[in-house]
């Protein structure tokens, strides 16, 4: 049966008596040691009270610059980019969809009409998600001119995580590549752009472009896996219709 002393209750042994006085020793160390701690911490802050409030001013001020910079400078810098960019935009949407591409990509590029091409507005409004998104659009441009080496330079330079034109703009890189007649380097880019996201767009897309680049580099077994994984996991993909082909050929060569 657990017994307990009543409170307040008088120790009747030598033991219990010894046993009290070790602990209220214990306990008045601990709270000796805390008192000691807080003394230090008192003359500590009291001798270096100049230097903290100084870290503490420095902290608070870049802080606030960072807030007012984001809000009063950034934003607004980055709406007028955005405002800016609308005529160059227009003109590489034209071009995309249009019959005279080559002088509405080089409008794009380089604007008109008195507007801003991407050129400029990456050059004006550096730093800026808009200036960030001009190179791309520069850099596709110029892959659709057939200028090969300034688009690996624009778009090597684009920064997203957007779920397509991440994958989009590592895939053009390719795509430059190939027409640079460096397919090594192109198969790098089309597998990092098949790695980079999981959709049925951009995945099967760059599978397919890294199959058929492997091929001709004769990494047939490389090639066949691309085509398989296509045909497993992207069966509904545009790729998929015409990818059994391409496995034949991949397979037959793999077996040499």
């Amino acid at each position: 049966m657990a017994t307990y002393n009543k409170r307040g209750s008088k120790p009747k042994t030598k033991v219990e008596k010894e046993q009290n006085i070790e602990e209220g020793s214990t306990t008045a160390e601990v709270f000796n040691t805390l008192d000691e701690t807080a003394s230090k911490t008192e003359l500590f802050v009291e001798k270096n009270q100049k230097y903290i409030f100084i870290i503490i001013g420095v902290v608070a001020v870049v802080v606030l610059g960072y807030l007012g910079y984001k809000e009063f400078i950034a934003k607004p810098k980055q709406m007028e980019a955005m405002n800016d960019m609308f005529q160059a935009q227009k003109y590489f949407d034209e071009a995309v969809n249009g019959v005279e591409k080559d002088s509405l990509y080089n409008l794009a590029l380089n604007g008109g009409e008195g507007k801003f091409g991407m050129l400029d507005i990456i050059e004006e409004y550096s730093g800026t998600p808009a200036a960030n998104m001009a190179t791309y659009y520069a850099g596709t441009a110029y892959l659709r001119l057939k200028d090969y080496k300034n688009a690996v330079t624009y778009l090597n330079d684009f920064k997203s995580d957007d779920e397509i034109l991440a994958p989009l703009a590592t895939g053009n890189i390719g795509d430059a590549f190939v027409q640079l007649n460096q397919p090594e380097d192109a198969l790098e880019y089309y597998e990092k752009a098949a790695k980079m996201r999981n959709n049925e767009y951009t995945t099967p897309m760059y599978l397919y472009k890294a199959g058929a680049t492997a091929l001709e580099l004769g990494k047939a077994d490389k090639a066949l896996s691309y085509f398989k994984k296509i045909k497993e996991e992207y069966p509904n993909a545009t790729e998929a219709a015409t990818v059994e082909v391409f496995i034949g050929k991949a397979q037959v060569l793999a077996d040499k």
